[in-house]
């Protein structure tokens, strides 16, 4: 039965990524990864700042402070959402048959994207909110939590999780492998720009703040320097759109 429609799109490709086991032990896998973050984060502020250090003193930091540092390990589970929504088909090759259903190549990589970008959103709300409630306690002294603030991490949190698991969908549509585009993914988010940085060469260093990985750090920090955490966003956002670029024209030219 014909899918074509957008709605049927959306529909049929939420059946899918929710119909397969891999959606829920990687969504299990996220909050056990998050909650061990965050609270050894967590434990690593409540000690620096009582032992005899003075250089380990980090002082009261926020709740929205520790879980964006735990993005950072968390992110990788997440992002095989995106990836897998694309790249199980292609290796079981159920991609056929999506395609029968729905000739527009371009149409089933939107309906992905909607699905994947919306369940990545969600569980970064609930890993956000796991998160904060792990590292409250334990930082105790030298943790505060302001309401206000501290939704708004939970949300930037949810949002970056969500563009870089769209970011994985492109990526995954394009080269096709799970293993490829984890590879990629990983080079692109952390081991290039790294390598830019380490040199601390100016112009090196000004081309890795436009990697996504780096970007995302910005808008999550709310920086100001080197550029602010909005435009920080539109780079992430942009790599997000470029993935899925790239992934359609891949679709188009290279048969199921």
């Amino acid at each position: 039965m014909s899918t074509g429609t957008r709605g049927g799109v959306v529909a049929a490709e939420w059946t899918k990524l929710s119909s397969v086991r891999s959606t829920w032990w990687t969504a299990l896998a996220g909050l056990l990864v998050t909650a061990a973050g965050t609270g050894q984060l967590a434990i690593y502020v409540a000690n620096g700042n009582t032992n005899d250090d003075p250089a380990d003193n980090a002082g009261v930091v926020t709740v929205g402070t520790v879980l964006i540092d735990s993005v950072e390990m968390t992110q990788y589970v997440v992002l095989a959402l995106g990836l897998l929504a694309i790249t199980s088909e292609f290796t079981s090759g159920t991609i056929r048959t999506t395609l029968q259903c729905t000739p527009s190549r371009g149409r089933v990589l939107l309906g992905k994207a909607v699905v994947a970008g919306a369940v990545t959103f969600a569980l970064g709300l609930l890993l956000g909110g796991v998160g904060a409630l792990v590292a409250r306690p334990v930082l105790g002294e030298w943790g505060s939590a302001p309401a206000a603030d501290t939704i708004g991490d939970i949300v930037a949190v949810a949002v970056y999780l969500a563009l870089i698991g769209v970011l994985a969908l492109g990526l995954g549509a394009a080269l096709r492998s799970a293993v490829l585009t984890i590879t990629v993914l990983l080079a692109t988010l952390m081991i290039v720009p790294l390598s830019l940085q380490e040199p601390d060469i100016d112009v090196l260093t000004r081309i890795a703040d436009v990697f996504p990985g780096v970007a995302g750090g910005h808008f999550l920090s709310g920086d100001a320097a080197p550029y602010p955490s909005l435009v920080g966003l539109l780079l992430l956002a942009g790599w997000a759109g470029a993935a899925l670029l790239l992934g359609r024209v891949a679709l188009r030219r290279r048969d199921a």
